[in-house]
């Protein structure tokens, strides 16, 4: 099994594996389909072990990690891989694939892609739920109904992010770097642009589905029998409220995020990918049959809880950025 350690809210799985949880702009889900939102900066990811004593006796006995996220916030995944030693990754959502909708299954199957590859696949911003697109992750408490988990299992037990991450078989790939660049997703905020978001009691979170946005999950470029089955590594990542991660760490959390409003008006940048002829592998039955957050409020008979309003982009407001065939490794930061 892989080492998995957490370095500068980071999680590194294995020698050269890297996931960032990412703040983001929630997209308006209003049946449009947006480019890719900047980041926000990383989520603060602390250690169960290091909490042991304050954290619910579930988290003990699965470990990994957690991280604070208000209700209806966003996040997308940052995956950051060498090119010249990629990996396979599984992705679930409360133990639900986030790929293909499928019960949580750490085995790599020929014949069936429910994961992604990176570095080819440099981020993960929600559920496979739509013929390229996909729709956002969006955090929700426990036991509403909301989660992915919740419609896809009609139970939410679990809640959180499940990563597997499969290195290549050896002899494969080289061990060693030839050289090292970054390709950057940016980040780009307003600091006093700030929007007010409902905050979850002490509680453990899932993730539901948001808005659509712009992106395909790449075929694997490689095969099934590239990946190891032996040479894994896995790590929960348990989703908790704002005020349960004060009460466990002591610490104060992010503070609440930005409108995608209130960002595109102010001009700053969202951000396309350069990515035709990669192909997109066909959208989960399953995950496209899961409603959105917006959805379930109207269930519920609740008034909107957000601005779902269409949002204008500028001319010139949507930066594309080089493919990720461009052969370097992937990493988060400044645009």
């Amino acid at each position: 099994m892989l080492s998995v350690n957490v370095i500068h809210d980071q999680v590194r799985v294995g020698p050269h594996f890297e996931v960032s949880f990412q703040r983001t702009l929630r997209i308006p889900d209003d049946g449009h389909t947006y480019p890719l939102p900047p980041g926000r900066g990383r989520f603060p990811v602390r250690r169960v072990a290091d909490f042991a004593d304050r954290v619910p006796t579930a988290w003990r006995e699965r470990g990994g990690v957690f991280l604070p996220m208000y209700q209806r916030e966003a996040m997308w995944l940052s995956f950051d891989r060498p090119s010249w030693r990629p990996c396979a990754v599984k992705i679930a959502v409360g133990r639900v694939n986030a790929v293909t909708g499928e019960p949580w299954d750490e085995r790599i199957v020929p014949g069936r892609q429910d994961y992604v590859v990176c570095p080819e696949q440099p981020w993960l911003d929600g559920i496979n739920a739509g013929d390229g697109f996909i729709r956002q992750f969006v955090a929700m408490p426990l036991g509403m109904g909301y989660t992915v988990e919740g419609q896809v299992t009609a139970q939410e037990e679990f809640g959180g992010i499940q990563i597997a991450v499969f290195e290549p078989k050896p002899g494969l790939f080289p061990h060693r770097s030839p050289w090292g660049r970054a390709r950057m997703r940016g980040q780009a905020w307003g600091d006093d642009m700030m929007l007010c978001c409902c905050e979850a009691p002490g509680t453990e979170m899932g993730l539901a589905a948001g808005g659509r946005m712009r992106q395909e999950i790449y075929p694997d470029p490689h095969g099934a029998q590239t990946w190891s089955e032996e040479a894994r590594g896995r790590v929960y990542v348990n989703i908790v409220s704002s005020l349960m991660y004060r009460e466990i760490t002591g610490e104060a959390p992010p503070p609440s995020p930005v409108s995608a409003r209130s960002y595109s008006q102010a001009g700053l940048p969202w951000f396309d990918l350069y990515d035709e002829g990669k192909g997109d592998i066909a959208p989960s039955v399953v995950l496209a049959g899961v409603k959105s957050v917006k959805e379930k409020d109207a269930e519920h008979g609740f008034t909107p809880q957000q601005d779902d309003a269409p949002v204008g982009l500028l001319p010139g407001q949507v930066v594309h950025l080089p493919s990720a065939f461009d052969g370097l490794p992937v990493a988060d930061g400044g645009w």
